[in-house]
C-alpha cells in the first residue's frame, strides 16, 4: 500500500526512481573525465573529451546534442535501465564499491550482533531463492489470514494501523518530521496515500498512452489475485472493484503541483479537529496502536483526502475492502516473493511505466534492499574505504567561495529591496553545510536480522524505522541526522533545517575533481552546490526563514516581482516538447529550474571570483567559460526511452535532463559570449525574455 504518491520530499539534484531503475552504471563517462594521479592538463583534456560531443552540431543550435551527442551514442541504453547518464554512471560505481564491501564482510566471520553479520546475514537471505522459492506465498499468509478474519469496518481500521509499523500504508501514511512552523521540534505527519499507480494523474487522465497503462494496471491487479486462488473471473471482476475504489480516491488526492505550496500542505489539527473531519475513524485508536499515544498536534498533509477517505472507508462494502487489502498486501510485498510475483511486479511498473526490457540482476536488486534496510551502517563502511578526507576539505572551500558569490548577486539584485536583500543574505549566511557522511551514525542495536527468511528481515527493518519514527513525535531536533546515506549519489537541500547536504558517493567525477582545473570543477560540483543554495530562494525555499520556519520575510513588492520572473520560467519550459504533443510541465519543475539557472549564474559567478581576472589559456581549444558550459552539459548527458520520459513528465520535480542542460542557458548571456550564440538559432532568446532569478 506504499502509494507513489507520498509525501514532500526533501529538495534534491536528482530524482531517484522509485521502481526498478535504482541501479546504475559506472560507463564511459566517469572514467573518461578524470584519473587519479594524472596532471591538470591531462584531466581537463579528457574533462572536455572531443569523443563524448558531436561537434557536427553546432553549439548555438542545440548545445545538449553538441556537448553530449558522442557520449549517447557510446552509450547505449542497458535493457535493465529506462535511463542512463552521468548519475547512473556514477551510480553503478558506488554500486560497485557495495558489492566490494559486501563481498569482503561475505568472507570473513563476525560474531552475532555485529553491524557485519546483519549486513551478511540479510544479503545472504535475499540472495537464497531457492528457500524463497521454497516458500510460497506462505510469508504472506498471516497478512491475508488477518484480512480473512475483519467482521467489521472497525476491526479493519485497527489492523490497518497495525500494519503501519511493517512498512503498509494502506490509505494514509505517517511520518515524523520538522514542525514547519516551529522547526525546532518534531510533529507527526498525516499524507495521502491508497494508490497502486504512482499518482493521480494516472487514473484521471484519459490520453491513449494513459489509458493503455490503465487497462494495463486493471490486468496486473487480476493477475495478482489469481496468484492468491481465485479463479480469472473473479479476479478479473475485483480488479474492476479495486481499480474503481482507487479512482475514487485519486479523485479527491491532492495534486502533485498543489503539495509543493507548503501552506496548502501545512494543516494543523488535534485530534478532536481531526476527528471532527474525518468522524468516521476513531483517531485515539490509531495513535494509540501505533505508539502515539499522546500526540499533541499534528500536520494533516491533505484535509479533504482524510476526509473523504474515512467517509469512503464506510460507504464501500467490507467485501470490496478485504480484496483491495489483499491486492496492495501481495503487490507491494512482490520484490521479496518468488520469481513469478516479483517478475509480475516489474512487468507492470518496470516495462509498463518505464519502458525497462529488463529486470535488474538479483544481486543489485537485493544489495539495493540491504542498503536501504542498513542505509548508514553500510554507510560507515564505504567512507573508511571511498571517501579522502581532503575531499571534504575541498568542498568546504568550494562553498564558501560559492556562498560569497551568492551574496555578491543578492546585493546586486536590482529587482530586489534592501530590506528583503538583508534578510536573504541573513539567510544564506545561516545555511548550514554537512559534506561526506554523518558526525553520528544510526544505532541498529536493536535491529535483528535473521539469515534465514528474507522476508522476515524486510519486515523486521520496516517495523525498526517505523517504531524510531513515532518515538521522535514532539520531541526535539536531532540536527546531526541526515536525509541520505553517505552512498547516494545525490544531494539536497531541506528547508525546515536551512542545510544543504553533500553525501561521499556525489563526490567524485564527473562531478568533483580533486586535481582539475577551476573551470571544469565550478561547472560541476560548484553548480550542483549553487543548485542546492539556490533551493532556499526558490519559490517553496524562500517562504522558509534563516531557521527553517514558514514565515514571509518578504516585503511585498520583492515578493510580487520574484513571483513574475518564476511565471515567466515556468512558461518557458512549458514550451518543451517531451514526446508528440506531451509538453514539459513548467509550473511542477519550477523550484527545480530555479535552482538550475540560480546554480549556474552563481558558479559562473563564484569561478570568475577565483580566477581574479586573470588571463587562462585554452585547454584543447576550449576557454574557462567554454570548459565550463561544458562541464555542466556533461552531467546530464543521458539516454532515456519514451515511457520513462511521459513518466518522469507526470511525477518528478525535475526537469528531463537534455532540458536541464537546454533551458539554463538559454538565460544566460556568458553562455551566449562563450559560443557565439546570435539570433535565429535555438539557443538563442531574445534579450527581453530570459530570466535572471538569482
Amino acid at each position: 500500500m506504499n502509494s507513489r504518491d507520498r509525501r514532500p520530499v526533501l529538495k534534491t539534484f536528482f530524482l531517484k526512481s522509485m521502481n526498478y531503475i535504482k541501479s546504475l552504471g559506472f560507463g564511459l563517462l566517469a572514467a573518461a573525465l578524470f584519473s587519479c594521479g594524472q596532471g591538470p592538463d591531462k584531466e581537463v583534456s579528457k574533462a572536455i573529451d572531443p569523443a563524448n560531443m558531436d561537434t557536427t552540431v553546432s553549439p548555438g543550435q542545440d548545445f545538449d546534442q553538441y556537448a553530449n551527442g558522442g557520449w549517447k551514442k557510446l552509450n547505449p541504453l542497458p535493457d535493465e535501465k529506462s535511463r542512463y547518464g552521468a548519475f547512473d554512471v556514477l551510480g553503478d560505481e558506488s554500486e560497485k564499491q557495495i558489492k566490494e564491501l559486501f563481498a569482503g564482510i561475505a568472507a570473513g566471520t563476525f560474531a552475532d550482533g555485529t553491524i557485519e553479520k546483519k549486513i551478511a546475514d540479510y544479503y545472504a537471505a535475499g540472495m537464497d531463492t531457492a528457500s524463497i522459492e521454497a516458500a510460497g506465498l506462505s510469508p504472506l499468509k498471516p497478512f491475508i489470514d488477518q484480512i480473512d478474519a475483519l467482521h467489521s469496518k472497525e476491526d479493519m481500521q485497527k489492523l490497518l494501523a497495525e500494519w503501519q509499523s511493517w512498512g503498509l500504508n494502506p490509505l494514509f501514511g505517517i511520518y515524523a518530521d520538522a514542525d514547519q512552523k516551529n522547526s525546532a521540534m518534531k510533529v507527526a505527519y498525516l499524507y495521502q496515500a491508497g494508490l497502486g499507480m504512482p499518482n493521480r494523474d494516472y487514473y484521471l487522465n484519459d490520453d491513449e498512452h494513459t489509458l493503455e497503462i490503465q487497462q494495463k494496471y486493471r490486468a496486473y491487479i487480476a493477475g495478482l489475485l489469481e496468484q492468491l486462488g481465485q479463479d480469472s473471473v473473479s479476479a478479473k471482476k475485483d480488479a474492476e472493484t479495486i481499480y474503481t475504489m482507487e479512482n475514487e480516491m485519486a479523485e479527491f488526492s491532492m495534486s502533485m503541483l498543489d503539495q509543493r505550496d507548503p501552506y496548502k500542505v501545512y494543516n494543523k489539527m488535534d485530534l478532536a479537529q481531526l476527528s471532527n473531519l474525518a468522524p468516521q475513524y476513531d483517531w485515539t485508536a490509531y495513535f494509540k496502536t501505533i505508539g502515539a499515544n499522546d500526540p499533541g498536534d499534528f500536520i494533516v498533509a491533505q484535509p479533504e483526502f482524510m476526509k473523504n477517505m474515512a467517509a469512503m472507508l464506510t460507504e464501500k462494502p467490507l467485501a470490496d475492502w478485504k480484496q483491495y487489502l489483499k491486492y496492495h498486501t501481495i503487490s507491494d510485498f512482490a520484490g521479496v516473493l518468488p520469481k513469478t510475483i516479483s517478475d509480475m511486479s516489474f512487468e507492470f511498473y518496470g516495462k509498463t511505466l518505464s519502458g525497462t526490457p529488463a529486470q535488474r540482476p538479483r544481486w543489485k536488486r537485493v544489495q539495493g534492499s540491504t542498503n536501504n534496510a542498513l542505509g548508514e551502517a553500510v554507510g560507515e563502511l564505504y567512507v573508511k574505504e571511498y571517501f579522502p578526507p581532503q575531499a571534504k576539505e575541498r568542498m568546504l572551500k568550494l562553498v564558501k567561495n560559492l556562498r560569497k558569490a551568492l551574496a555578491s548577486r543578492i546585493e546586486n539584485l536590482s529587482w530586489m529591496s534592501d530590506t528583503t536583500k538583508e534578510k536573504a543574505v541573513e539567510k544564506l549566511d545561516a545555511i548550514t553545510v554537512k559534506i561526506g557522511y554523518p558526525d553520528k551514525w544510526k544505532d541498529y542495536t536493536a535491529l535483528e536480522i535473521t539469515p534465514d527468511s528474507y522476508f522476515q528481515n524486510v519486515l523486521s527493518s520496516s517495523k525498526f524505522y517505523f517504531e524510531d519514527m513515532i518515538s521522535k513525535i514532539n520531541k526535539p531536533v536531532d540536527k546531526t541526522e541526515w536525509g541520505m546515506t553517505p552512498q547516494t549519489v545525490n544531494a539536497y537541500y531541506n528547508p525546515s533545517a536551512n542545510e544543504i547536504v553533500f553525501p561521499a558517493a556525489i563526490l567524485q567525477p564527473p562531478f568533483f575533481f580533486m586535481e582539475a582545473d577551476d573551470a571544469v570543477n565550478y561547472g560541476a560540483i560548484g553548480v550542483v552546490i549553487g543548485h542546492e543554495m539556490s533551493h532556499g530562494f526558490d519559490d517553496q525555499g524562500r517562504q522558509y526563514d534563516k531557521v527553517g520556519n514558514l514565515n514571509d520575510w518578504w516585503q511585498a513588492d520583492d515578493a510580487e516581482r520574484f513571483t513574475v520572473k518564476a511565471d515567466l520560467l515556468a512558461n518557458e519550459y512549458s514550451q518543451f516538447t517531451v514526446l508528440d504533443t506531451v509538453k514539459a510541465d513548467g509550473k511542477l519543475t519550477l523550484g527545480e529550474n530555479i535552482a538550475d539557472l540560480g546554480g549556474l549564474n552563481i558558479s559562473y559567478t563564484a569561478l570568475h571570483m577565483a580566477l581574479d581576472g586573470k588571463e587562462q589559456a585554452e585547454i584543447d581549444g576550449f576557454t574557462p567559460d567554454q570548459r565550463f558550459f561544458l562541464a555542466y552539459a556533461h552531467l546530464w548527458a543521458q539516454n532515456i526511452r519514451d515511457e520513462e520520459k511521459l513518466r518522469l513528465t507526470k511525477v518528478d520535480v525535475h526537469s528531463l535532463g537534455r532540458y536541464r542542460v537546454l533551458g539554463p542557458l538559454r538565460n544566460m548571456p556568458e553562455f551566449y559570449a562563450a559560443f557565439d550564440v546570435k539570433p535565429g538559432d535555438y539557443m538563442y532568446l531574445p534579450e527581453d525574455e530570459r530570466v535572471v532569478i538569482w
